[in-house]
């Protein structure tokens, strides 16, 4: 079994907030492979699925992102799985605006979601990079993470999550270059 989490922020409010990267493509995923609805569960928002052979847990933390950890951690503990099993899908300041990587641990770049993650299991869990670009100077930062996307940026927004949700399958089976690779491709114009 796999843990996919997607970070952000819970409310109507925060829906569209740049900090909320991760709990939309983890709704893209159940929305395009027709997932049922999710249950509360964990401090937040579960999902059991199937994914190809692969039993999938998606987990939309409701703790805010300040304390994502906990309710990843409650969940892994639950299914006995270890940080490898783990996947978190969060918004990455220091990627261009809708480009896609994955990489297995590391620090947390600051990103409050992901030290919480890391404070709750441990670094050694994989990570995909939902780039929303930085605002260019630091004082910036807050206001542009908890803001919402442009409308000038809703297509390239959909075009991402959607390529993240085509191709999720290959995260399923460990295959990381080629999810990058084919989402890369996706979102070529």
């Amino acid at each position: 079994m796999q843990l996919w989490a997607g970070l952000g922020n819970p409310g109507a409010h925060y829906a569209f907030h740049r900090h909320n990267a991760g709990f939309m493509a983890l709704d893209a995923i159940a929305d395009f492979h027709d997932f049922d609805a999710p249950k509360k569960r964990f401090l937040g928002w579960a999902i059991e699925a199937r994914l190809g052979t692969e039993k999938l847990l998606l987990l939309k933390p409701a703790t805010f992102m300040n304390d994502s950890g906990q309710s990843i951690g409650e969940a892994m503990r639950f299914y006995k799985l270890a940080p490898e099993d783990v996947t978190v899908f969060y918004d990455e300041l220091d990627l261009a605006p809708f480009k896609v990587k994955v990489r297995q641990g590391g620090g947390t770049a600051g990103h409050n979601g992901i030290r919480s993650t890391v404070a709750h299991i441990g670094e050694n869990f994989r990570r995909v990079r939902l780039g929303i670009g930085h605002p260019g100077h630091k004082d910036k930062v807050t206001g542009h993470v908890l803001g919402n996307f442009a409308k000038a940026e809703m297509d390239d927004l959909a075009t991402m999550l959607g390529a993240v949700a085509a191709e999720a399958k290959w995260l399923t089976e460990g295959d990381d270059v080629r999810f990058m690779n084919d989402v890369a491709l996706r979102q070529q114009p």
